[in-house]
């Protein structure tokens, strides 16, 4: 392969990352060096190079690579003087070799003529937290999010924060103003209902992992169906499934509910969820098919994986 069709090949690589929001670091920072040796890529690339260069700046720093990352925030700083975007860029250099305390400063001093920067803002924020500042990063995530409560980054970032600290009641709110910002976005229904679960609220986890499979399974196409009879609500009820529906976050959600359903069948005592608990019918209907579900993702697999869920699941 000539040099040509090699750098041609490495630019379509490391679009390819950038389309899909992939990382791969090392992969980039090797294609992007060699890019940068070959020559003044914002001549060749037009107005590419500029997503290029923060492409391998990232890579670099992620790698410790701080002569590579100079060099493109270097190009940037020279293309776009006084950039937000930048700022944030020579931001993140400083927090890779500097203290804490230096970024923060950077950070501060960007912020007090421009209060409204939320790139920078959640940089700090980011900082507060890594340096174990939790709670003046609770406070400042929230002061953040009074001022741009559609960033659902920022809320599953407090949700995490509580989680963390174990102060689930403050996660699940929080995660509340995701389903409200995305209602049809399995990620973040999942994340709710396994939050629930570790809660130790059932009932409640039960029906949003019900919801999950429902908003990750509705638009699928209908290669199978798994019929429940008819009775019953919610998943007891007659749902469409595709033939690789069992994977990713819908593997997931039935996993969650097969725990769900054994708690609930499990236990006679009452729960102190606001949520009301199903009909034992249901969730004896429920179980069946999260069961047939599950072994439906291991039918294919061999060995001692399928073996344990089989046993995990009660069948030989």
């Amino acid at each position: 392969m000539s040099s040509t069709q090699t750098l041609s090949a490495a630019l379509k690589t490391l679009a390819n990352y950038r389309a899909h929001s992939t990382r791969a670091s090392q992969d980039v920072l090797a294609k992007g060096s060699a890019i940068l040796r070959d020559g003044r890529p914002e001549a060749k690339l037009g107005d590419d190079a500029w997503a290029f260069l923060e492409q391998v700046f990232l890579a670099a720093i992620d790698v410790g690579n701080i002569e590579i990352a100079d060099e493109c925030l270097h190009k940037l700083s020279d293309k776009f003087p006084g950039s937000t975007r930048v700022d944030v860029l020579a931001g993140i250099r400083i927090e890779a070799s500097e203290s804490p305390e230096i970024a923060l400063k950077f950070y501060d001093d960007i912020l007090k003529d421009d209060s409204a920067n939320a790139a920078v803002w959640k940089r700090r924020i980011s900082i507060l937290r890594r340096t174990g500042k939790i709670e003046k990063a609770v406070e400042e995530l929230k002061e953040y999010l009074d001022t741009f409560y559609n960033d659902l980054e920022a809320w599953v970032e407090l949700a995490d924060i509580y989680s963390s600290c174990y102060q689930y009641s403050s996660a699940l709110s929080s995660l509340s103003h995701t389903l409200l910002l995305a209602p049809q976005n399995p990620f973040y229904t999942l994340q709710f209902a396994e939050t629930a679960y570790t809660a130790n609220d059932i009932p409640l986890a039960f029906k949003m992992f019900s919801v999950c499979i429902e908003i990750a399974e509705r638009d699928l196409e209908p290669g199978e169906v798994v019929r429940s009879k008819g009775k019953g609500k919610a998943l007891a009820e007659d749902i469409d499934l595709d033939e690789n529906a069992g994977e990713g976050i819908s593997t997931r959600a039935w996993f969650g509910l097969k725990l769900c359903t054994r708690i609930l069948l499990s236990t006679s005592s009452s729960s102190p969820s606001q949520t009301p608990i199903p009909k034992r019918k249901t969730i004896e209907l429920v179980d069946e098919l999260a069961t047939e579900r599950v072994l439906a993702v291991y039918s294919s697999n061999d060995g001692k994986g399928k073996e344990n869920v089989r046993a995990w699941l009660g069948r030989s």
